[in-house]
Protein backbone atom coordinates (compact mmCIF):
# COMPACT_ATOMS: atom_id res chain seq x y z
CA UNK A 1 0.00 0.00 0.00
CA UNK A 2 1.14 3.56 -0.63
CA UNK A 3 1.75 6.09 2.14
CA UNK A 4 -0.84 8.37 0.59
CA UNK A 5 -3.53 6.18 2.15
CA UNK A 6 -2.62 7.50 5.57
CA UNK A 7 -5.40 9.83 6.75
CA UNK A 8 -5.43 12.36 9.56
CA UNK A 9 -8.83 13.58 10.69
CA UNK A 10 -8.56 16.74 12.78
CA UNK A 11 -10.41 19.98 13.45
CA UNK A 12 -7.01 21.71 13.56
CA UNK A 13 -4.77 19.87 11.04
CA UNK A 14 -1.03 19.91 11.65
CA UNK A 15 1.11 18.76 8.73
CA UNK A 16 3.95 18.00 11.16
CA UNK A 17 2.02 14.90 12.21
CA UNK A 18 2.97 13.37 8.86
CA UNK A 19 6.62 13.30 9.98
CA UNK A 20 5.93 10.76 12.74
CA UNK A 21 6.79 7.07 12.06
CA UNK A 22 3.24 5.85 11.50
CA UNK A 23 4.55 2.74 9.63
CA UNK A 24 5.80 1.34 12.96
CA UNK A 25 3.63 -0.08 15.73
CA UNK A 26 3.50 2.48 18.52
CA UNK A 27 5.39 0.15 20.88
CA UNK A 28 8.35 0.20 18.45
CA UNK A 29 8.67 3.95 17.96
CA UNK A 30 12.29 5.14 18.33
CA UNK A 31 13.32 6.97 21.47
CA UNK A 32 14.45 10.06 19.53
CA UNK A 33 10.80 11.04 18.90
CA UNK A 34 9.50 10.11 22.35
CA UNK A 35 9.17 12.39 25.37
CA UNK A 36 10.24 10.90 28.69
CA UNK A 37 7.11 11.53 30.73
CA UNK A 38 5.49 9.35 33.41
CA UNK A 39 2.69 7.19 32.01
CA UNK A 40 -0.30 5.77 33.77
CA UNK A 41 -1.70 2.28 33.34
CA UNK A 42 -3.62 1.83 30.10
CA UNK A 43 -5.24 -1.10 28.33
CA UNK A 44 -3.73 0.26 25.10
CA UNK A 45 -0.24 1.27 24.02
CA UNK A 46 0.30 4.99 24.76
CA UNK A 47 3.35 7.09 23.91
CA UNK A 48 4.27 10.75 24.34
CA UNK A 49 6.05 12.57 21.52
CA UNK A 50 7.47 16.05 21.11
CA UNK A 51 6.32 17.85 17.98
CA UNK A 52 6.67 21.53 17.09
CA UNK A 53 7.22 22.57 20.69
CA UNK A 54 4.24 20.58 21.97
CA UNK A 55 3.97 17.24 23.70
CA UNK A 56 1.35 14.91 22.22
CA UNK A 57 -0.13 11.74 23.67
CA UNK A 58 -0.79 9.02 21.09
CA UNK A 59 -2.89 5.94 21.80
CA UNK A 60 -3.28 2.94 19.50
CA UNK A 61 -6.88 1.84 19.35
CA UNK A 62 -9.42 0.48 16.86
CA UNK A 63 -10.68 2.98 14.28
CA UNK A 64 -14.32 3.03 15.43
CA UNK A 65 -13.39 3.48 19.08
CA UNK A 66 -10.84 6.18 18.19
CA UNK A 67 -13.41 8.26 16.31
CA UNK A 68 -16.00 7.75 19.05
CA UNK A 69 -13.61 8.85 21.81
CA UNK A 70 -12.37 11.77 19.71
CA UNK A 71 -15.97 12.95 19.28
CA UNK A 72 -16.76 12.58 22.99
CA UNK A 73 -13.66 14.49 24.03
CA UNK A 74 -14.58 17.31 21.64
CA UNK A 75 -18.12 17.46 23.07
CA UNK A 76 -16.83 17.53 26.64
CA UNK A 77 -14.43 20.32 25.71
CA UNK A 78 -17.33 22.38 24.37
CA UNK A 79 -19.10 21.76 27.68
CA UNK A 80 -15.98 23.11 29.47
CA UNK A 81 -15.27 19.84 31.25
CA UNK A 82 -11.64 19.46 32.39
CA UNK A 83 -10.04 16.90 30.10
CA UNK A 84 -7.30 16.31 27.59
CA UNK A 85 -7.53 18.24 24.31
CA UNK A 86 -8.34 15.97 21.32
CA UNK A 87 -6.26 16.75 18.25
CA UNK A 88 -7.16 14.07 15.74
CA UNK A 89 -7.40 10.47 14.59
CA UNK A 90 -4.84 8.80 12.32
CA UNK A 91 -6.13 5.95 10.13
CA UNK A 92 -4.94 3.95 7.14
CA UNK A 93 -1.71 2.94 8.87
CA UNK A 94 0.27 0.04 7.40
CA UNK A 95 3.69 -1.36 8.20
CA UNK A 96 6.50 -1.83 5.67
CA UNK A 97 5.07 -5.23 4.73
CA UNK A 98 1.69 -3.72 3.95
CA UNK A 99 0.02 -5.19 7.04
CA UNK A 100 -2.63 -2.94 8.63
CA UNK A 101 -1.93 -1.24 11.95
CA UNK A 102 -4.46 0.07 14.43
CA UNK A 103 -5.66 3.64 14.26
CA UNK A 104 -4.24 6.24 16.63
CA UNK A 105 -6.00 8.83 18.77
CA UNK A 106 -3.90 11.98 19.21
CA UNK A 107 -4.42 14.31 22.16
CA UNK A 108 -2.38 17.16 23.59
CA UNK A 109 -0.49 16.29 26.75
CA UNK A 110 -1.75 18.18 29.78
CA UNK A 111 1.16 20.28 31.01
CA UNK A 112 2.06 20.20 34.72
CA UNK A 113 0.07 17.01 35.25
CA UNK A 114 0.88 13.51 36.44
CA UNK A 115 -0.90 10.16 36.58
CA UNK A 116 -1.81 8.92 40.02
CA UNK A 117 1.00 6.33 40.21
CA UNK A 118 3.60 9.07 39.75
CA UNK A 119 1.85 11.14 42.42
CA UNK A 120 1.68 8.37 45.01
CA UNK A 121 5.20 7.18 44.25
CA UNK A 122 6.35 10.37 45.98
CA UNK A 123 5.10 8.93 49.30
CA UNK A 124 2.40 11.51 49.74
CA UNK A 125 0.58 11.49 53.05
CA UNK A 126 -3.03 10.49 53.74
CA UNK A 127 -4.18 14.14 53.75
CA UNK A 128 -2.85 14.57 50.22
CA UNK A 129 -4.54 11.36 49.10
CA UNK A 130 -7.81 12.78 50.42
CA UNK A 131 -7.30 15.96 48.39
CA UNK A 132 -6.83 13.90 45.24
CA UNK A 133 -10.08 12.07 45.94
CA UNK A 134 -11.82 15.41 46.51
CA UNK A 135 -10.63 16.54 43.09
CA UNK A 136 -11.91 13.35 41.47
CA UNK A 137 -15.28 13.79 43.22
CA UNK A 138 -15.60 17.32 41.80
CA UNK A 139 -14.74 16.07 38.31
CA UNK A 140 -17.29 13.24 38.55
CA UNK A 141 -20.02 15.62 39.73
CA UNK A 142 -19.28 18.00 36.86
CA UNK A 143 -19.44 15.15 34.36
CA UNK A 144 -22.75 13.91 35.76
CA UNK A 145 -24.23 17.41 35.74
CA UNK A 146 -23.74 17.64 31.96
CA UNK A 147 -25.08 14.10 31.44
CA UNK A 148 -21.81 12.23 30.88
CA UNK A 149 -21.76 8.61 32.00
CA UNK A 150 -18.09 7.68 32.41
CA UNK A 151 -18.42 3.92 32.67
CA UNK A 152 -14.86 3.39 33.90
CA UNK A 153 -14.16 5.90 36.67
CA UNK A 154 -10.70 5.31 38.08
CA UNK A 155 -7.50 7.02 39.10
CA UNK A 156 -5.87 5.49 36.00
CA UNK A 157 -8.19 7.47 33.73
CA UNK A 158 -7.48 10.75 35.50
CA UNK A 159 -4.64 13.27 35.56
CA UNK A 160 -3.97 15.64 38.47
CA UNK A 161 -2.61 19.17 38.64
CA UNK A 162 -1.99 21.41 41.63
CA UNK A 163 -4.69 24.05 42.13
CA UNK A 164 -3.51 26.32 44.95
CA UNK A 165 -4.01 24.30 48.17
CA UNK A 166 -6.11 21.69 46.39
CA UNK A 167 -5.82 19.58 43.26
CA UNK A 168 -7.69 19.63 39.96
CA UNK A 169 -8.64 16.40 38.21
CA UNK A 170 -8.84 15.97 34.42
CA UNK A 171 -10.52 13.22 32.43
CA UNK A 172 -8.05 11.37 30.22
CA UNK A 173 -9.93 8.35 28.87
CA UNK A 174 -13.50 8.65 27.55
CA UNK A 175 -13.46 5.34 25.69
CA UNK A 176 -16.25 3.77 27.78
CA UNK A 177 -18.24 6.97 28.25
CA UNK A 178 -21.52 8.13 26.83
CA UNK A 179 -23.22 11.52 26.75
CA UNK A 180 -26.93 11.78 27.61
CA UNK A 181 -29.36 14.63 28.08
CA UNK A 182 -29.52 13.75 31.77
CA UNK A 183 -28.38 10.79 33.87
CA UNK A 184 -30.66 8.63 35.96
CA UNK A 185 -29.88 8.06 39.62
CA UNK A 186 -29.02 4.46 38.73
CA UNK A 187 -26.43 5.55 36.16
CA UNK A 188 -24.83 7.94 38.63
CA UNK A 189 -24.79 5.33 41.38
CA UNK A 190 -23.23 2.74 39.07
CA UNK A 191 -20.47 5.18 38.08
CA UNK A 192 -19.91 5.99 41.75
CA UNK A 193 -19.83 2.36 42.89
CA UNK A 194 -17.43 1.46 40.08
CA UNK A 195 -15.22 4.40 41.05
CA UNK A 196 -15.05 3.20 44.66
CA UNK A 197 -14.19 -0.36 43.61
CA UNK A 198 -11.53 0.73 41.12
CA UNK A 199 -9.91 3.22 43.49
CA UNK A 200 -9.66 0.71 46.34
CA UNK A 201 -8.11 -1.81 43.95
CA UNK A 202 -5.65 0.73 42.55
CA UNK A 203 -4.56 1.83 46.03
CA UNK A 204 -4.15 -1.79 47.18
CA UNK A 205 -1.95 -2.36 44.14
CA UNK A 206 0.19 0.60 45.17
CA UNK A 207 0.37 -0.71 48.73
CA UNK A 208 1.51 -4.11 47.46
CA UNK A 209 4.29 -2.34 45.56
CA UNK A 210 5.25 -0.36 48.70
CA UNK A 211 4.38 2.90 46.95
CA UNK A 212 1.73 3.94 49.47
CA UNK A 213 2.15 5.43 52.92
CA UNK A 214 1.34 2.85 55.60
CA UNK A 215 -1.16 5.26 57.15
CA UNK A 216 -3.34 5.40 54.03
CA UNK A 217 -6.56 3.42 54.46
CA UNK A 218 -7.43 2.16 50.97
CA UNK A 219 -11.05 1.30 51.79
CA UNK A 220 -11.47 4.55 53.72
CA UNK A 221 -10.26 6.55 50.72
CA UNK A 222 -12.76 4.74 48.48
CA UNK A 223 -15.56 5.46 50.95
CA UNK A 224 -14.44 9.11 51.12
CA UNK A 225 -15.13 9.49 47.40
CA UNK A 226 -18.75 8.44 47.95
CA UNK A 227 -19.13 10.89 50.84
CA UNK A 228 -17.51 13.83 49.01
CA UNK A 229 -19.52 13.23 45.85
CA UNK A 230 -22.82 12.93 47.73
CA UNK A 231 -22.09 16.05 49.74
CA UNK A 232 -21.29 18.14 46.69
CA UNK A 233 -24.15 16.74 44.59
CA UNK A 234 -26.66 17.62 47.32
CA UNK A 235 -25.21 21.12 47.65
CA UNK A 236 -25.51 21.72 43.90
CA UNK A 237 -28.87 20.07 43.17
CA UNK A 238 -30.72 19.68 46.47
CA UNK A 239 -34.12 21.27 47.12
CA UNK A 240 -34.24 23.76 49.98
CA UNK A 241 -37.46 24.86 51.71
CA UNK A 242 -37.96 27.87 53.95
CA UNK A 243 -40.64 30.26 55.18
CA UNK A 244 -41.82 32.95 52.79
CA UNK A 245 -40.42 35.70 55.05
CA UNK A 246 -36.89 34.22 54.71
CA UNK A 247 -36.33 35.18 51.11
CA UNK A 248 -32.77 36.23 51.93
CA UNK A 249 -31.99 32.53 51.81
CA UNK A 250 -32.26 32.61 47.99
CA UNK A 251 -29.27 34.95 47.82
CA UNK A 252 -27.55 32.93 50.52
CA UNK A 253 -27.93 29.73 48.48
CA UNK A 254 -26.43 31.42 45.41
CA UNK A 255 -23.57 32.81 47.47
CA UNK A 256 -22.91 29.38 48.94
CA UNK A 257 -22.69 27.84 45.48
CA UNK A 258 -20.37 30.67 44.41
CA UNK A 259 -18.14 29.82 47.36
CA UNK A 260 -18.02 26.26 46.07
CA UNK A 261 -16.79 27.64 42.75
CA UNK A 262 -20.07 27.30 40.82
CA UNK A 263 -22.24 29.89 39.10
CA UNK A 264 -26.03 29.51 39.10
CA UNK A 265 -27.39 29.90 35.60
CA UNK A 266 -30.99 29.12 36.48
CA UNK A 267 -32.87 28.71 39.75
CA UNK A 268 -36.31 27.15 40.20
CA UNK A 269 -38.41 28.91 42.86
CA UNK A 270 -41.87 27.62 43.81
CA UNK A 271 -44.31 28.45 46.62
CA UNK A 272 -47.09 26.51 48.31
CA UNK A 273 -50.70 27.33 47.46
CA UNK A 274 -51.09 29.40 50.61
CA UNK A 275 -47.72 31.10 50.01
CA UNK A 276 -46.24 30.16 53.37
CA UNK A 277 -43.35 28.00 52.13
CA UNK A 278 -40.81 28.65 49.38
CA UNK A 279 -38.79 25.89 47.71
CA UNK A 280 -35.67 26.56 45.63
CA UNK A 281 -33.54 24.24 43.52
CA UNK A 282 -30.67 25.08 41.17
CA UNK A 283 -31.49 24.06 37.60
CA UNK A 284 -28.27 25.07 35.84
CA UNK A 285 -24.90 25.29 37.58
CA UNK A 286 -21.57 25.99 35.90
CA UNK A 287 -18.17 25.42 37.51
CA UNK A 288 -15.45 28.04 37.36
CA UNK A 289 -16.99 30.98 39.25
CA UNK A 290 -13.68 32.38 40.50
CA UNK A 291 -11.69 31.65 37.35
CA UNK A 292 -14.31 33.44 35.22
CA UNK A 293 -14.27 36.48 37.50
CA UNK A 294 -10.47 36.66 37.44
CA UNK A 295 -10.44 36.25 33.66
CA UNK A 296 -12.91 39.12 33.24
CA UNK A 297 -10.77 41.36 35.43
CA UNK A 298 -7.26 40.40 34.32
CA UNK A 299 -7.33 38.07 31.33
CA UNK A 300 -5.55 35.39 33.38
CA UNK A 301 -6.93 31.91 32.64
CA UNK A 302 -6.18 29.72 35.67
CA UNK A 303 -7.64 26.96 37.85
CA UNK A 304 -10.53 27.94 40.10
CA UNK A 305 -8.76 27.66 43.47
CA UNK A 306 -5.76 29.48 42.05
CA UNK A 307 -8.15 32.19 40.88
CA UNK A 308 -9.69 32.40 44.37
CA UNK A 309 -6.23 32.98 45.85
CA UNK A 310 -5.25 35.59 43.25
CA UNK A 311 -8.55 37.41 43.74
CA UNK A 312 -7.90 37.53 47.49
CA UNK A 313 -4.51 39.13 46.83
CA UNK A 314 -6.13 41.54 44.36
CA UNK A 315 -8.67 42.52 47.03
CA UNK A 316 -5.84 43.07 49.53
CA UNK A 317 -4.02 45.25 46.99
CA UNK A 318 -7.18 47.28 46.42
CA UNK A 319 -7.61 47.83 50.15
CA UNK A 320 -3.93 48.62 50.74
CA UNK A 321 -3.97 51.26 48.00
CA UNK A 322 -7.33 52.65 49.26
CA UNK A 323 -8.98 52.22 45.86
CA UNK A 324 -12.18 50.44 46.90
CA UNK A 325 -14.33 52.97 45.04
CA UNK A 326 -12.44 52.75 41.75
CA UNK A 327 -13.30 50.68 38.68
CA UNK A 328 -12.28 47.09 39.58
CA UNK A 329 -10.79 46.51 36.12
CA UNK A 330 -8.47 49.51 36.47
CA UNK A 331 -7.31 48.27 39.86
CA UNK A 332 -6.86 44.77 38.46
CA UNK A 333 -4.73 46.15 35.61
CA UNK A 334 -2.45 47.94 38.07
CA UNK A 335 -2.23 44.81 40.27
CA UNK A 336 -1.13 42.81 37.22
CA UNK A 337 1.53 45.38 36.28
CA UNK A 338 2.77 46.14 39.79
CA UNK A 339 2.40 42.85 41.64
CA UNK A 340 1.66 39.69 39.63
CA UNK A 341 3.88 40.09 36.56
CA UNK A 342 6.91 41.52 38.45
CA UNK A 343 6.73 38.64 40.95
CA UNK A 344 6.64 35.94 38.28
CA UNK A 345 9.34 37.62 36.19
CA UNK A 346 11.61 37.84 39.25
CA UNK A 347 11.86 34.04 39.18
CA UNK A 348 14.80 32.93 37.01
CA UNK A 349 13.59 31.81 33.61
CA UNK A 350 15.04 28.31 33.93
CA UNK A 351 13.01 27.73 37.11
CA UNK A 352 9.67 29.11 35.92
CA UNK A 353 8.92 25.94 33.95
CA UNK A 354 8.58 23.98 37.20
CA UNK A 355 5.18 25.52 37.97
CA UNK A 356 2.40 27.34 36.20
CA UNK A 357 2.61 31.11 36.82
CA UNK A 358 -0.57 31.16 38.95
CA UNK A 359 0.63 28.25 41.10
CA UNK A 360 4.03 29.89 41.39
CA UNK A 361 2.45 33.14 42.60
CA UNK A 362 0.24 31.23 45.04
CA UNK A 363 3.22 29.43 46.56
CA UNK A 364 5.17 32.68 46.86
CA UNK A 365 2.21 34.12 48.80
CA UNK A 366 2.31 31.07 51.09
CA UNK A 367 6.06 31.56 51.56
CA UNK A 368 5.51 35.23 52.35
CA UNK A 369 3.04 34.37 55.09
CA UNK A 370 5.50 31.83 56.54
CA UNK A 371 8.62 34.04 56.59
CA UNK A 372 6.64 37.12 57.69
CA UNK A 373 5.40 35.19 60.72
CA UNK A 374 8.98 34.18 61.51
CA UNK A 375 10.25 37.74 61.06
CA UNK A 376 7.38 39.33 63.01
CA UNK A 377 6.63 41.81 60.21
CA UNK A 378 5.42 41.85 56.61
CA UNK A 379 8.19 40.85 54.21
CA UNK A 380 8.09 42.68 50.84
CA UNK A 381 7.27 40.58 47.77
CA UNK A 382 10.69 41.04 46.07
CA UNK A 383 12.47 39.75 49.18
CA UNK A 384 9.90 36.94 49.53
CA UNK A 385 10.42 35.87 45.94
CA UNK A 386 14.21 35.71 46.33
CA UNK A 387 13.81 33.63 49.50
CA UNK A 388 11.30 31.29 47.85
CA UNK A 389 13.52 30.74 44.82
CA UNK A 390 16.65 30.03 46.87
CA UNK A 391 15.17 27.97 49.70
CA UNK A 392 12.25 26.18 48.02
CA UNK A 393 11.91 26.27 44.26
CA UNK A 394 15.55 25.78 43.30
CA UNK A 395 15.72 22.49 45.22
CA UNK A 396 12.52 20.95 43.90
CA UNK A 397 12.69 18.35 41.11
CA UNK A 398 10.26 19.09 38.31
CA UNK A 399 7.79 16.30 39.02
CA UNK A 400 7.67 17.04 42.74
CA UNK A 401 7.34 20.73 42.02
CA UNK A 402 4.15 19.90 40.18
CA UNK A 403 2.44 17.64 42.66
CA UNK A 404 4.68 16.56 45.50
CA UNK A 405 7.21 17.68 48.07
CA UNK A 406 10.94 18.13 47.97
CA UNK A 407 12.97 16.25 50.58
CA UNK A 408 12.51 17.87 53.97
CA UNK A 409 10.05 20.47 52.68
CA UNK A 410 6.99 21.22 54.78
CA UNK A 411 3.71 20.87 52.92
CA UNK A 412 2.15 24.37 52.66
CA UNK A 413 -1.26 22.69 52.64
CA UNK A 414 -0.67 21.75 56.28
CA UNK A 415 -0.04 25.38 57.28
CA UNK A 416 -3.38 27.00 58.03
CA UNK A 417 -3.79 30.50 56.70
CA UNK A 418 -5.61 33.19 58.65
CA UNK A 419 -9.33 32.65 58.23
CA UNK A 420 -9.00 29.22 56.66
CA UNK A 421 -11.38 26.55 58.01
CA UNK A 422 -9.75 23.49 59.56
CA UNK A 423 -11.44 21.24 57.03
CA UNK A 424 -12.20 23.03 53.78
CA UNK A 425 -13.55 20.12 51.72
CA UNK A 426 -15.87 21.89 49.25
CA UNK A 427 -16.45 24.64 51.88
CA UNK A 428 -19.86 23.15 52.62
CA UNK A 429 -20.40 24.58 56.09
CA UNK A 430 -23.51 26.78 56.33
Amino acid sequence: METEQLQITSATPDSALLDLPWRLPLADWPTDVLAALPRGISRHVVRFVRLDGRVLAIKEISESVAFREYGLLRQLRKLEIPGVVPLGVVTGRRDDDGEPLEAALVTEHLAFSLPYRAVFSQALRPATATRLIDALAVLLVRLHLVGFYWGDVSLSNTLFRRDAHQFAAYLVDAETGDLHRTLSQGQREYDLDLARTNIIGELMDLAAGELLDDEVDEVGIGDALIARYSELWEALTGVESFASDERWRVAARIERLNDLGFDVGELSITTDIDGTTVRIQPQVVDAGHHSRRLFRLTGLDVQDNQARRLLNDLDSYQAATERQEEDPQLVAHDWLQNVFHPTVRAVPRDLRRKLEPAQLFHEILDHRWFISEQAGHDVPMPETTRSYVEHVLRHRPDEKAILGLAPGEEDPDDVAEPGDPEDDHFHLST
